[in-house]
């Protein structure tokens, strides 16, 4: 049986030209909700587009950089107008550049910054506003588990990944009593596209099998995995949940991985 949960709303879903992104956007479609497919690269916005009608969804794409504000204010102006309003934005996008810390470089931080927190402060800035005035709505933004402890992704990735669970956090708390609700989704290791290279390498030292061992489950997820949560949190099945760092990583979160 078909679920419905999200019918009759209207969703901005960030970096969803591949993964996440793209699975987040098929899953809201196929629970109802009209869907802006934003995305950096024209050519994968308009894969995804395809893909939700083929599926007898319904979505519009949106090329933009989602960390400049005035592309915020305009994505957000443009699910209006096609769609008559916003209920809920999905601040998916996100980069990360990698390398040792004393290898990185003040613009690589920077620039990771500009992209994992400040695209995610004016998601919740502009949507958050529109929402209060609107009856109330739902913010979700990807964080990782990174964010949690050391060891989990380069400095500036982690570092950023923590600001951004603080982010929903305060986001929540300055929007009391507004019907708004702002949670991060912490994903962990998940087969996307960015992580290619990585399965990839694997791969081809016949290693592929030991990809997530380290967590309980002892496997890796998959965005559908990650998109299935966010979908929750757009629904009134989370109308409960606000302010949450939400873990989607098979556990590996829960203890020492070492043990595993």
């Amino acid at each position: 049986m078909q679920m419905e949960r999200l019918k009759g709303r209207r969703a901005i879903i960030t970096g969803a030209g591949t993964g996440i992104g793209r699975a987040s956007a098929l899953r809201f479609a196929s629970e109802g909700a009209q869907v802006l497919v934003v995305g950096r690269r024209e050519e994968k916005v308009a894969e995804t587009v395809a893909m939700v009608r083929q599926a007898g969804g319904s979505a519009v794409a949106f090329a933009a950089d989602a960390s400049v504000e005035a592309n915020v204010e305009a994505m957000i102006a443009r699910c209006i107008a096609e769609f008559g309003g916003l209920e809920v934005f999905f601040a998916n996008a996100a980069t990360a550049f990698g390398g040792a810390l004393f290898k990185q470089t003040a613009e690589q931080w920077q620039e990771t910054y500009r992209v994992n927190v400040t695209a995610a402060f004016l998601a919740a800035k502009h949507a958050g506003l529109h929402m209060r005035n609107h009856g109330g709505g739902s913010i979700i933004i990807t964080s990782s588990v990174a964010s949690l402890r050391g060891n989990g992704g380069d400095a500036a990735y982690s570092a950023s990944k923590a600001a951004v669970n603080s982010l929903a956090q305060t986001a929540a708390c300055e929007l009391a009593g507004t019907n708004v609700r702002v949670n991060a989704i912490l994903p962990g290791l998940i087969e996307t596209d960015g992580m290619k290279d990585l399965f990839d390498a694997a791969r081809e030292r016949g290693a592929s099998d030991k990809l997530g061992r380290l967590n309980p489950l002892r496997r890796v997820g998959q965005p559908e995995e990650i998109a299935a949560m966010a979908a929750f949190l757009a629904s009134d099945d989370g109308s409960y949940v606000n302010g949450q760092a939400i873990a989607v990583d098979g556990g590996v979160s829960s203890s020492h991985p070492g043990k595993f």
